[in-house]
């Protein structure tokens, strides 16, 4: 046996059809296409389409409202916070922020910061820089002695264009 002499399986491996290559390939003329129609032309997808039946995407129930200028805030409660401090997951002596809490890998996600709620209880002074913050959170840290720094994350472009806006028009009333 030498390398040149190795060969596959008989039947290891199937050629592909080779479409519209005369009438005694089999697969000649039409190509398997049938006759006319848009379907036979190259360049076809009808996505969703199936045969006049009611499309799967149409016949499942839609529920709720998509908000595409909400907000993705990872949410951080008080009380996971100290349990992430006692666990010495967390060190409460530099500024808590998204980053250090991603580390710890108590906040997950959320492209537009964290936000801290105020279920638990907090013992330990924290200074935490976050995109945003409950009233009854921000009264929780100040009680235990620590600070909540709320970091403006900038306007949304929607509101950018709206104050634009208004100052356009108070500038032609003028």
């Amino acid at each position: 046996m030498k390398l040149n002499d190795i060969r596959d399986n008989d039947g290891a491996r199937k050629e592909r059809m080779r479409v519209g290559r005369g009438i005694g390939s089999g697969k000649g003329k039409t190509a398997g296409r049938g006759q006319k129609g848009q379907k036979s032309r190259s360049g076809v997808a009808i996505k969703g389409f199936e045969g006049g039946q009611m499309p799967l995407h149409m016949r499942l129930p839609k529920r709720g409202f998509n908000n595409p200028f909400g907000k993705d805030f990872a949410e951080v409660n008080v009380g996971m916070l100290q349990k992430f401090i006692d666990a010495k997951k967390l060190d409460a002596k530099k500024d808590i922020d998204h980053e250090a809490l991603k580390a710890a890998g108590l906040a997950r996600g959320g492209k537009d910061g964290v936000r801290l709620l105020g279920k638990g209880e907090i013992t330990t002074k924290v200074k935490l820089v976050v995109a945003g913050a409950s009233k009854g959170a921000i009264e929780a840290v100040e009680k235990a002695g620590g600070s909540v720094e709320v970091i403006d994350k900038g306007q949304p472009e929607h509101e950018k264009k709206a104050a634009r806006a208004e100052a356009n028009k108070a500038k032609k009333a003028k």
